[in-house]
């Protein structure tokens, strides 16, 4: 951990025990990046609630902390890719831009850990996949978090608002 991720302030999972997450470490309540779980939460929630601009900024902000070639850099640099391409599908309806952008991420997503600060990875990896040939599978798709499938509120928003 270094102090410039370090959040004391961002909870523990509800559930399990991903990666990134030790419950004896004492500095981010167990988090070995506090910033990243934070940024994760928000992003998450924003994904599932369609504001995937603002789960993007969320998501890309984090991202500069980190050196190429980690595994917080690839997640992290995944989850841009996937919320820019529910963005163009959605916003645009330009499949081969979110086809494009799926690619990339499932490249920068291949070995990060299924359950990832939280974050289904392996499911993400499956829709991800899934609407390279059918699109409509993210009609109805939302990110899981900790198990359950949070929606953003203000707190989200005004986060993302901070970003900028």
């Amino acid at each position: 951990m270094t102090n410039h991720t370090r959040d004391d302030s961002v909870g523990p999972p509800t559930t399990g025990t991903p990666t990134g997450w030790e419950p004896t470490r004492v500095a981010s309540n167990g988090w070995e990046h506090g910033t990243l779980r934070r940024a994760t939460i928000h992003g998450v929630r924003l994904y599932n609630a369609r504001g995937f601009h603002e789960s993007h900024d969320c998501f890309e902000v984090e991202w500069y902390n980190y050196g190429s070639g980690t595994t917080e850099s690839a997640f992290l640099h995944g989850m841009v890719q996937v919320a820019a391409g529910a963005y163009k599908h959605f916003d645009f309806e330009d499949d081969d831009g979110m086809r494009s952008l799926f690619r990339t991420a499932l490249q920068y997503l291949r070995g990060v850990p299924d359950d990832y600060y939280g974050v289904d990875v392996h499911d993400v990896r499956r829709v991800l996949g899934a609407a390279l040939d059918d699109s409509s599978v993210l009609d109805d798709w939302q990110i899981r978090l900790d198990g359950a499938y949070p929606t953003a509120d203000r707190r989200d928003y005004e986060y993302a608002e901070r970003l900028d």
